[in-house]
């Protein structure tokens, strides 16, 4: 049963082409906001926009939890949570997929991430933290840490994608993701390839 789960998981290069025909995925000459060059940018809330393209992409990455027999164990009793606003479709769509019984997700304020929703000290189930991306891995890690000191373990953590940059594990937890994409950062515009064949930047925010 467990392979049959398996083989129903698209291939990364499959999850590129719906991420590139949905215009998640851009390539040509992009800044950050910390002023990094690079020559790819993902949108992933455009990905997200329509419904059966949203539920392929959150089945998929459901599957890669399911298959794990300590997160099978434990469904339906289990809360899914975003690190951020921009993971919410995906928990959204896990939590469907896997039949969930929580769902929670985090917010910056003031530099500080916290749940907007008002929680008690054991009231989160076993989590598995997901996201749409996975640049530096810090909101997960931040994440992870909030979910802890209620009281709540992490049996799980992924994305749509996580860049080959950032952990592969969180506090001993895998991360599972359905591409690993191999990004290159440019920190100067001195160094950047892009720059030097004179291409138009485009500035982008995370």
């Amino acid at each position: 049963m467990a392979g049959q789960g398996v083989q129903l998981i698209p291939s990364s290069d499959e999850i590129m082409q719906i991420l590139k025909r949905t215009g998640a995925f851009r390539e040509g000459h992009f800044v950050y906001p910390n002023g990094k060059h690079t020559a790819h940018y993902f949108q992933m809330p455009l990905a997200f926009r329509y419904y059966d393209t949203a539920r392929v992409l959150a089945v998929a990455l459901s599957r890669k939890f399911r298959v794990e027999r300590d997160v099978a164990s434990q469904l339906p009793k289990v809360a899914i949570i975003s690190p951020s606003s921009g993971g919410i479709p995906v928990a959204f769509g896990v939590r469907d997929a896997l039949s969930a019984e929580q769902i929670y997700w985090a917010e910056q304020e003031s530099g500080k991430r916290m749940f907007r929703q008002y929680i008690n000290q054991g009231e989160i189930n076993p989590c598995i933290i997901v996201d749409d991306i996975i640049r530096s891995g810090h909101a997960i890690e931040e994440t992870v840490e909030l979910v802890r000191g209620l009281g709540a373990p992490v049996i799980g953590c992924g994305a749509i994608v996580r860049f080959t940059s950032a952990p592969d594990h969180v506090d001993g937890v895998p991360i599972k993701s359905l591409v690993e994409f191999d990004e290159h950062f440019f920190d100067t515009a001195a160094d950047c390839v892009e720059c030097k064949a004179g291409a138009p930047e485009e500035h982008v925010r995370f």
